[in-house]
């Protein structure tokens, strides 16, 4: 039972081709609906919240440029995922693809790494989405208590100190945040999410059609009445000097903004989870993937351009950098705050939604693999969708977002994802040498150089990331490890018809 056995290209176009009824996921998503849904992974906290962070923090107007390195890293990924979605129209994304080309062993960390991506990533996002309801509601004048908006456990890498008297607010570790039950609004979100997941593919896509029509419109607004109102001394000088700390503004400020956003563009790889509910996987998969990932990258970075130049980039260190970039300009632009808010709103529920659809499509593939067991991989006889493990995924994630605080659930997001973009990236330049003559109906251009190249920037972008983010890395995957080797690895398909044969 060896640890490199891939499984072979045709037998997983066979299983997309030629499935039993009752275990088929349906087929119903075309190049708009996987469009939009890419689209509505991508816009929420990163447009919403981390544009003005990055700003403030470490490269000024230039998160401009940030935003351009981290969209290169993702589009060399993209590029990549494109011509194995093609290829392999099958549900799990990376996992799949790392099976078919670099082993089971491989496919195993991708598909363990993925759930820091997916299961995380939809808790962190429900948190932020929280946040945005619980001011929303306070705006009209309800005011929701604070015992169920807030996690009731918070944690610290070292302990946080009070700036004036230096007491210590919160100690390294985790503790318990007083009078804090639960944040009841994540988990009612992830709640509906779930059940709307379970009913149908197409029912979410439709839901999520609605709300990125919604948040996209609302981007679109800010941007263009925005410029309106740009004061472009704010955006001299556009690459503050470096303090003389690396990641403090200067060029290795905009690398550091470029890993930090990073987080912003999570969830176009989302799409090529749902290959085997596309009506035509070969043409509409890269449609789908890179169409969102360029439109996203266009509104990212005219949305920095615009939010820096309404107000000097050293005022956007606030949860809701939009609000107060439209609060500089003035009375003109005050009816754009309600607006904003609400597309906030929505456009965090719409990322939920979409991690939550990747996540169980994901632990679908493993089970029919063996690598998990049988119940993972039931699909619902009339709904036709993974619900087992829709429904334990939605589980976990409302636990998490209703137990944890948002810095805490997304320290791990970022690295993950990152991860199973370097290995997509090197999967590729392992099939072009191994497997030169197969059928590929997209074909990422000038390889091996553009995967090369999207696992420089990613690799870079993950040694930027905190040593504390790479230790909790190393602990995950030990974990992972261990189940594989306990349970995977014996009850694997594709090794048992290996050795039996």
């Amino acid at each position: 039972m060896g640890l490199w056995t891939k499984k072979s290209i045709a037998v997983l176009q066979a299983e997309a081709a030629g499935e039993t009824t009752e275990h088929t996921l349906r087929r119903a998503l075309g190049a708009l609906n996987l469009t939009t849904l890419g689209i509505g992974a991508i816009i929420g906290a990163g447009i919403f919240v981390l544009t003005g962070t990055a700003a403030a923090r470490y490269a000024g107007p230039a998160i401009v440029i940030s935003f351009i390195v981290s969209g290169l890293g993702c589009l060399f990924a993209g590029l990549c995922y494109a011509e194995f979605a093609s290829m392999i129209p099958v549900a799990g994304s990376a996992y799949t693809y790392g099976y078919a080309t670099l082993g089971e062993f491989i496919a195993w960390i991708i598909g363990w790494d993925l759930i820091l991506e997916y299961l995380f990533g939809a808790s962190t996002v429900a948190v932020g989405w929280s946040g945005y309801f619980d001011a929303f509601m306070q705006q009209i004048g309800v005011h929701l208590p604070k015992s169920f908006t807030s996690a009731p456990y918070f944690y610290a890498d070292a302990p946080e100190l009070d700036p004036v008297t230096q007491a210590v607010i919160h100690p390294a570790g985790f503790s318990h945040v007083p009078g804090a039950v639960m944040n009841l609004p994540a988990v009612v979100l992830i709640a509906l999410m779930s059940t709307l997941l379970v009913i149908g593919i197409k029912e979410s896509a439709r839901f999520n059609n609605f709300i990125v029509i919604l948040k996209v419109t609302i981007v679109l607004l800010v941007i263009g009445f925005g410029f309106m109102y740009v004061n472009q001394a704010n955006w001299h000088p556009f690459l503050p000097a470096n303090t003389g700390q690396y990641g403090h503004y200067g060029w290795s400020g905009i690398v550091r903004g470029a890993a930090v956003v990073f987080f912003a563009y999570i969830g176009f790889d989302a799409v090529s989870t749902a290959a085997q509910e596309a009506k035509n996987p070969q043409k509409d998969m890269p449609i789908g993937i890179l169409g969102s990932l360029a439109i996203c990258t266009v509104l990212y970075i005219l949305m920095a351009l615009v939010m820096t130049g309404l107000a000097s980039y050293r005022d956007l260190d606030v949860p809701h950098p939009v609000f107060v970039a439209i609060e500089k300009a003035g009375p003109a632009l005050a009816w754009l705050a309600s607006v904003i808010n609400i597309g906030a709103i929505a456009g965090l529920a719409s990322v939920v939604l979409v991690m939550l659809m990747g996540q169980p499509r994901v632990f679908y593939s493993m089970a029919r693999d063996g690598l998990l067991p049988s119940v993972f991989g039931k699909v619902h006889p009339k709904f036709k969708t993974p619900y087992v493990t829709t429904i334990l995924t939605g589980i976990v994630a409302a636990v998490m977002a209703g137990l944890f605080p948002i810095g805490l659930l997304g320290e791990l997001v970022s690295i993950g994802t990152l991860l199973a973009f370097v290995i997509v990236c090197a999967g590729i330049i392992a099939l072009r040498y191994k497997s030169p003559n197969l059928a590929r109906p997209f074909r990422t251009p000038l390889v091996p150089l553009v995967p090369i190249l999207g696992i420089l920037i990613c690799g870079y972008m993950m040694y930027s990331l905190p040593a504390a983010t790479w230790e909790r890395l190393i602990y995950w995957m030990i974990l992972g490890l261990v189940i594989y080797f306990t349970y995977s690895r014996r009850h694997s398909k594709l090794a048992r018809a290996e050795g039996s044969a």
